[in-house]
């Protein structure tokens, strides 16, 4: 009974790529696979969303906590892995 069953893949998948291969996607790549209403915040908002990308990649090299006042951004592949914390108006989460 044992020999029958299958071992699931521990990968991960956004609508069939792998995580890892989505990382290397462009943002406004990453625009095509998301539903009509992130897509079009993505679009509109670009230079906001690598403006804090570039800002998170920054701040990781060098091993400072990533902050935000901005609630709503879209998470993007690259920053997959990464803690933010989001000020609640109080503290930041």
């Amino acid at each position: 009974m044992a020999e029958g069953l299958v071992k699931k893949s521990k990968e991960k998948f956004y609508r069939g790529i792998n995580i890892d291969e989505l990382k290397n996607y462009d943002t406004r790549e990453f625009a095509k696979l998301v539903k009509s209403r992130a897509r079009r915040t993505i679009l509109r908002n670009y230079d906001v969303i690598e403006a804090f990308v570039k800002k998170c990649e920054f701040k990781d090299a060098k091993n400072r906590p990533i902050k935000t006042h901005d609630r709503t951004i879209v998470i993007v592949p690259r920053m997959l892995g990464k803690t933010i914390g989001v000020y609640n108006g109080k503290e930041f989460l």
